[in-house]
């Protein structure tokens, strides 16, 4: 079957592309010089440019054109990108520091004492052991006020929550709102589930109300998508005022919330979260990997008591059950306090990489919590991220730039530095290697 003549086009402009013919940096031709240029129309000449968008190939950058991108660097890099030996990442938030491994020791051995070993080996409840379910719970009392356990399902990890809120709670096709800079892992599982994201201004670094609602008096929109407290990839915390501005629209328009705390714990004093303030309309996500390790995958999902059957079903159709094993290790760590002292600890430690991140590259061009173990490091007109994510690659340095992140057609130009599981003697001389990738590329 004879291909369509913009997919030859395209075709024509990868090989030029991954023979080299094409650089990386290279700008291609307006839509219109180009359709001149192949005696096409123009609306075959912006499909042209929209498949080769689609292969990860190009990047189109609002108000100055469309340029090749690296064919080395993956266009989900930071959700597909797999750490490698030998090399610095800065891409993975990975928080944590080799006392680790002996919370884990005592933690095992704890279990291996209890007897309940037998229990663990067998089918669990699909939303997790209710005795576990109230310790979670209970212990979410300080920051969120009293939660029913049998609101509360366990979940693999945070992510896993995303994920069963997607498959379980929306059809295919159904519109979330979201920021126009998000946690990439929302992206995918909205994606995998044929769900369609939104992108909503922001103001000050945060959401903006009168966009959303602008937004839901223009097409149906089903629920909104929020990290309000430690933003990824910002690290912004949404104020009051604006968490009440954005309720009033959800309410107005009966959007379901769905709010992200994974980085909360990261922030001593925030506003009351949505789950507080409108529990009847919000479905609540974080879980225990960035306060306590990236590899024990345990979260929770505290959601309306309409919406738990529907939960659960996801839960059972993608995990059945949490692993027995890890949730009895993580609630035996909030019993014991051990969950406590290491969100702590990931505050001080987060607080001393801002320090050196500030430090080296300057206070005003860093956007980040000041506990937070990531940065957004905008790069200002005229600098493009790709180059210099490539140069870091030629020095076996791993960062992202913004296209994980963005939600809009065109990504705006910075890079995301997650130094959280970085050793602190490494941390300076590494960011300075990344600074001079950024100066080389501004002065070039």
């Amino acid at each position: 079957m004879k291909k369509a003549r913009y997919i030859r086009l395209a075709d024509m402009l990868s090989n030029a592309i991954r023979e080299g013919k094409l650089a990386p940096g290279s700008k291609l031709p307006t839509h219109r010089a180009f359709a001149e240029k192949t005696g096409v129309a123009l609306a075959t000449a912006t499909r042209v440019y929209k498949e080769l968008e689609r292969r990860g190939l190009v990047s189109g950058e609002a108000g100055r054109g469309t340029f090749v991108r690296d064919p080395g660097l993956p266009m989900t890099l930071g959700v597909h990108q797999t750490a490698a030996e030998g090399i610095t990442d800065l891409v993975f938030n990975m928080p944590g520091g080799p006392a680790d491994a002996d919370i884990l020791r005592a933690g095992l051995r704890r279990l291996a004492a209890a007897g309940d070993l037998d229990a663990m080996l067998r089918y669990q409840p699909h939303g997790g052991r209710i005795h576990e379910r109230r310790i979670i719970a209970g212990s979410l009392g300080r920051s969120l006020g009293r939660i029913d356990p049998e609101h509360l399902l366990v979940t693999s990890g945070s992510q896993h929550g995303l994920a069963i809120t997607c498959l379980g709670l929306f059809q295919p096709g159904d519109v979330i709102a979201a920021d126009a800079l998000t946690y990439p892992g929302f992206k995918s599982a909205a994606a995998l589930n044929g769900l369609e994201l939104a992108p909503v201004e922001a103001q000050h670094g945060v959401m903006n109300p009168d966009d959303l609602d602008r937004q839901c008096r223009l097409r149906t929109i089903r629920a909104v998508y929020l990290m309000p407290s430690v933003q990824s990839p910002l690290g912004t915390v949404m104020d009051e005022t604006t968490r009440l501005r954005l309720l009033d629209v959800a309410q107005r328009h009966n959007l379901l919330i769905i709010e992200d705390a994974a980085y909360a714990f990261l922030e001593p004093d925030p506003p009351p979260g949505f789950l507080s303030i409108a529990p009847d309309r919000t479905v609540h996500i974080s879980g225990f990997s960035k306060s306590l390790a990236t590899g024990l995958r345990l979260g929770y999902v505290i959601a309306p008591a309409g919406r738990t059957a529907a939960l659960l079903e996801a839960v059972r159709a993608t995990t059945w059950n949490t692993p027995a094993l890890i949730s009895a290790l993580v609630t035996g760590w909030i019993e014991d306090g051990t969950l406590e002292k290491s969100e702590e600890t990931r505050r001080q430690d987060g607080a001393a990489r801002q320090s050196v991140c500030r430090e080296v590259f300057g206070a005003a061009s860093v956007v980040s919590h000041r506990n937070a173990g990531f940065a957004w490091l905008p790069l200002g007109k005229g600098t493009r991220a790709d180059p210099i994510v490539t140069r870091l690659k030629d020095q076996r340095i791993s960062v992202s730039g913004a296209d994980p992140f963005a939600t809009t057609a065109a990504a705006p130009q910075a890079l995301r530095l997650a130094f959280g599981g970085l050793p602190m003697a490494e941390l300076r001389g590494t960011l300075e290697t990344v600074r001079q990738a950024v100066q080389a590329e501004r002065a070039g």
